[in-house]
Formats: structure tokens, C-alpha cells, sequence
């Protein structure tokens, strides 16, 4: 693209502002080349040659601003913080964390409402905001497991204790029969959640188990007094069409393919270990219960004690919000105050009915 054109048919002379425009422009594009590349020395296989190819493609972009910028280029400028902090993110950890980020940042690309940019690279763009948002949803897959067992584990650690703590400590008990219910919250939820957590997800693998075809149907087939109608009812209770289903029969009996398992049966990665999910949970409930049992195990009593560790809490809940915000590539913002508000407002409605049967019972 060229800059617009006067009324005499001459190209406009850019303005100061759209060469500071299209300088910060390049500067991201360049930024957001490094995130990928260095997201590229990470991965293996496939991932890398995906993140190699947008690293390419955002040369391309850088190219487009170096044209229209020509001599007045000038000294690279710094990019955006946002894609400043991805970039150390990248180099430093190289995790799912990054993509989703980068996700976020693909889309909010203003070249779809800028006359200087390209319809092609606006386009772009949103492809790009795809491909991160898939490589990102392969490291959600692999984390889903344990993660969601350890991120709802904090959670209800700080909400169900500080909840617990503030309608005793309501009712009017003495110092040390918060402290001691406190802990004794912690340890019987921690305990609660990871026998829990086992049980989900034994039972889930069992189920999928129960769901996985028998892998001795293909070395029998041979031998069963079966026609092709009844091995095409298999296909077709597996989920083939009926016509896809008598075909793959013939095939598997003529000997042209071999029986093969179904796609779509859920494997186990994405489900994670019985073990290891219990132990997350127990762990992260339990690192999440101790904060608001910490002023009382330090002496604090009163309102100090309820206020330093509504605080804390606040911090976690703000913490465990903005992880998932930034996983589930939304607002971690948005997520960090719902999640904020979400846990107060359980536990002021635990505080009043504390006060309320502190009150009846006095």
C-alpha cells in the first residue's frame, strides 16, 4: 500500500503521526517474530515448524511498514510492553501460558480499521489469532488433568476457610478455637478433595476404559462365522454411516484394510492420573486453606487477625482468577475479579450467619 494521494495526483507526505504509527507497528511485528521464534526453540516436530511459519509471516508484515517507512525507518523502537513481557515469557518459560497470550494479543490487531494496512494482512492476522488459539488448546489438553484439579483446589482451599474462620470467629469463640478450626478445615477439605478427586478420575478412566474396543476383534475376525451385514452393525453401532459401514466391512474381510479402532473415544492424557490428580488437589487445598489460618497461627487476634488474612486471600483469589483467565485466553482482569468476587461474597454471607447464631446463642 502507498500513502494517499493530494488532489494534484502526487502521493500525501506521511505525517508525523503516521510515522511514529508505522514504526510502532514494525517494532511489534518484529516483537511478536521474536515470541514466536523463541517459542520455536521450545518445541519439536510439528509446533515448531507451525511457529516458525507465523514468525515468517510476521517478516512479512515487518516488510510492509520498512516499505511505506522507506528512509525515515529510523532506530528500531521498543514494542508494546504486552508483547515486551510475552517476549521474556517466551525466553524464559516457553509455555502455554505464552500462547495464550499471544492469542489475546493476535486479536486485538488494528490493521482491520487502519487505511495503511493491507486487507491481506488484516486477514492475516485473524488466521494467525487461529493457529495460536489450536497450539494453545494442544497445551491446555495436556495440562487439564492435574491443573484443573490444583487450580479449583486453591480456590476452594481460600474460600472454604476463610469462610469456616470468619463465621466461627463471628459467633464470639475465643482466638484459639479459630486457629484450631481453621486447621482442622484445612486438613479434613485437603483430604475431602483428593480422596475426591481420586474417585473422579478412577471412574472416569474406568469409563473410558469400559469404551475402548476390544483390540482382539481384529486377529478373530478371520475366524467368526460372520457375514459382511453383521460386521458393518459394528461399524455402524461404532458411529459409521451405513453406507461407510458396509464398505469398511467388505474391506476389513476382503483382507484390503485392517480392523481398526474408532476414532473419537477420549484418550487418557487429557483425563491425567487418579494419583497425581489426587495429590494436586490435596496439595494446592491445602496451600490454599493455610492463608487465612496465617494471622491467627501468628498471635493476630480481632479485626487485624480477619482483615490481614481477607487480604491475603484477596491476593490468591486475584492470583488463581488470572491464571485461568489467562488459560482460557479471556480477560485474566476479568477472570481475577470475578473470581474475587465469587469468594468474598461466599464469605461475608458465612460471616453473617456467624454473627446471626453468635447472636441467637448468646
Amino acid at each position: 500500500m502507498v500513502p494517499a494521494s493530494s488532489s494534484d495526483g502526487l502521493p500525501d507526505a506521511p505525517t508525523a503521526a503516521d510515522i511514529r504509527r508505522w514504526r510502532r507497528y514494525l517494532a511489534d511485528e518484529r516483537a511478536e517474530g521474536a515470541v514466536y521464534r523463541q517459542l520455536a526453540v521450545r518445541r519439536s516436530g510439528e509446533e515448531r515448524e507451525i511457529l516458525l511459519g507465523l514468525a515468517e509471516a510476521e517478516k512479512r508484515h515487518e516488510q510492509h511498514w520498512i516499505d511505506l517507512l522507506g528512509e525515515q525507518v529510523g532506530r528500531p523502537m521498543r514494542a508494546d510492553p504486552r508483547t515486551r513481557f510475552l517476549g521474556v515469557l517466551a525466553r524464559w518459560f516457553g509455555s502455554v501460558f505464552v500462547l495464550a497470550l499471544a492469542q489475546r494479543t493476535e486479536s486485538r490487531s488494528p490493521y482491520s480499521d487502519d487505511p495503511d494496512a493491507t486487507s491481506g494482512m488484516a486477514a492475516d492476522e485473524q488466521v494467525h489469532e487461529e493457529v495460536v488459539r489450536s497450539l494453545a488448546e494442544r497445551g491446555r489438553m495436556r495440562l487439564s488433568g492435574s491443573f484443573r484439579a490444583a487450580v479449583f483446589g486453591a480456590n476452594d482451599g481460600l474460600v472454604s476457610n476463610l469462610s469456616l474462620i470468619l463465621g466461627v470467629g463471628a459467633s464470639g469463640v475465643a482466638p484459639h478455637v479459630i486457629l484450631l478450626t481453621g486447621i482442622a478445615g484445612l486438613l479434613a477439605g485437603a483430604l475431602s478433595m483428593g480422596a475426591g478427586e481420586y474417585v473422579s478420575v478412577r471412574s472416569q478412566r474406568e469409563l473410558l476404559d469400559a469404551s475402548t474396543p476390544n483390540p482382539a476383534i481384529g486377529r478373530i475376525l478371520p475366524d467368526l462365522d460372520v457375514n459382511g451385514n453383521e460386521l458393518a452393525l459394528l461399524y455402524r453401532a461404532r458411529g459409521m454411516s451405513e453406507d461407510e459401514s458396509i464398505r469398511h466391512a467388505a474391506e476389513v474381510l476382503s483382507g484390503t484394510v485392517p480392523e481398526t479402532r474408532p476414532v473419537g473415544v477420549a484418550g487418557h492424557d487429557a483425563v491425567g492420573t487418579g494419583w497425581g490428580a489426587a495429590l494436586a488437589s490435596f496439595c494446592f487445598f491445602a496451600s490454599g486453606a493455610i492463608i487465612p489460618v496465617l494471622p491467627y497461627a501468628f498471635g493476630m487476634t480481632g479485626w487485624a487477625a480477619v482483615a490481614l488474612a481477607a487480604a491475603l486471600v484477596g491476593v490468591a483469589l486475584l492470583g488463581t482468577g488470572a491464571v485461568v483467565g489467562l488459560l482460557s485466553g479471556a480477560s485474566p482482569l476479568r477472570r481475577a475479579l470475578r473470581q474475587l468476587a465469587i469468594g468474598f461474597g461466599a464469605a461475608a454471607v458465612t460471616y453473617l450467619l456467624g454473627l446471626l447464631f453468635g447472636t441467637a446463642l448468646g
